[in-house]
């Protein structure tokens, strides 16, 4: 259905599926005002819209019932930045590496190390938004720390699926007197509303990191280590393994490190030089069981903390590149062996971060991408999977996001209704609406 409205540049192009050719309307919003026109056009239409900003996460997810796609790039002004109170607000298309650019300007990030897609996908690098950010809510290895990105959006501005525009939180860490509407629009994968401009907390970055490397250990020990580690007084802000198998398809800074075909586990210190000096000297003293630990320096270290964040040894231009990926969230005591059970039964590979509560697997293409043993393993330990990577195929076939428990589904319901009661936004992304 053509929708019409009166602000905003509908274009028609043709976009290929596995079902052949659609026509689609492409909706090229100029405004926040835009942004209402069109949903309220969508309502009246009964056409339900695709939310992107430059499409890097597009492959994310089911496919979206809908032939018109709401365009919010345009939307890429910083409207402020602070950097003496820690905050900037920016608008929702604002590409990524264009604020991490200015914040690091001024030495400060995101403390949650926002996870760069584009390897993992395939996808043209530095194409992610700031929007794209928040509704995905994926965090790298200093989640452990600084927790994830919903911890540090401190408000926003969006348009629900009435067509109305609501503002959510504020501009001080401290601003909420009751719920935290604001928080829900993270992770939610542009189901719930269109974010037009949000306000971030940022931090400063540390003036150095050390990052100690253990060799050799298997899955299990390598997760006792970490978990030592992490319950040590040394502040400890990423927890990582790498184990040897995984080398076969590694790149850049983790293929140097795993240049003898042992694995490795990374554990980093950050702060001022001296105390991270002590710190990792200290922390080195407390593994010696586990093994001598060696020290790798900022450069390095940086090189590889992103290389864990951004799951370079899967990359989709790599060896592995067509092997669906997994990540998977679960209790970190558990990690070890559900993992090295996981690999050794369905001829796979895992990396491990958040000293073991966050596994990414790559496992051998199949029908259903495992997801009938991993799901089952899963519920033993109280761990859930999302399937990050997959053919449309596969994503047709099984549930990509993980399937809740009746309870926990009838709520997150009542929340979307609330917010877009005629499913507008994102209309079946999150969830398979009919098994093929």
């Amino acid at each position: 259905m053509q929708l019409h409205a009166w602000r905003y540049c509908s274009l028609r192009s043709v976009e290929v599926c596995g079902l052949g050719f659609v026509t689609v309307d492409v909706l090229k919003i100029r405004d926040p005002a835009d942004v209402e026109a069109a949903v309220r056009a969508a309502i009246a239409g009964e056409q339900p819209l695709e939310i992107v900003g430059h499409g890097s996460k597009r492959s994310v997810g089911h496919t979206m019932a809908t032939n018109a796609v709401l365009e919010v790039s345009a939307l890429n002004a910083i409207t402020s930045y602070e950097p003496n109170e820690l905050i900037i607000t920016v608008q929702a298309g604002a590409p990524l590496p264009d604020v991490v650019s200015l914040i690091d300007s001024k030495n400060q990030e995101f403390a949650f190390e926002p996870v760069d897609t584009s390897v993992l996908l395939g996808t043209a690098a530095g194409r992610g938004t700031i929007g794209g950010m928040i509704g995905a809510g994926l965090a790298g290895p200093r989640r452990i720390k600084a927790g994830g990105a919903r911890d540090h959006l401190l408000g926003a501005h969006a348009v629900s699926g009435f067509g109305d525009s609501f503002k959510a939180g504020g501009r001080v860490v401290k601003n909420v007197t009751g719920y935290d509407l604001c928080k829900l629009l993270a992770g939610s994968w542009g189901t719930l509303a269109v974010m037009t401009e949000v306000t971030l907390k940022v931090m400063p970055k540390a003036e150095a990191e050390r990052t100690l490397v253990l060799r050799g250990l298997d899955d299990i020990a390598a997760v006792r280590a970490m978990t030592a580690a992490l319950g040590s007084p040394y502040d400890v802000s990423g927890a990582a393994h790498v184990p040897n198998s995984a080398f076969r398809s590694a790149e850049g800074a983790l293929a140097g490190l795993g240049s003898a075909g042992q694995a490795v586990t990374l554990l980093r210190l950050e702060g001022i030089t001296a105390s991270a000096a002590h710190r990792a000297a200290s922390l080195a003293a407390l593994l010696k069981p586990f093994g001598t630990a060696e020290l790798v320096g900022d450069e390095q270290s940086a090189a590889l903390w992103r290389a864990v964040r951004d799951v370079t040894p899967f990359a989709a231009s790599g060896a592995l590149g067509a092997w669906p990926v997994w990540r998977i969230v679960c209790p970190p005591a558990s990690g070890g062996a559900f993992g090295q059970a996981l690999a050794r039964d369905t001829g796979g590979e895992v990396i491990y971060d958040w000293g073991g509560g966050l596994i990414w697997a790559a496992l051998p293409p199949s029908a259903g991408a495992h997801a009938a043993l991993l799901r089952q393993r899963l519920a033993a330990i109280g761990g859930h999977a999302t399937l990050l990577r997959a053919s449309e195929a596969v994503r047709r076939s099984v549930d990509v996001f993980q399937p809740q428990q009746s309870g926990v589904a009838a709520l997150a319901e009542r929340v979307r209704q609330s917010f877009d009661p005629k499913s507008i936004l994102n209309r079946g992304r999150l969830k398979r609406t009919s098994p093929t």
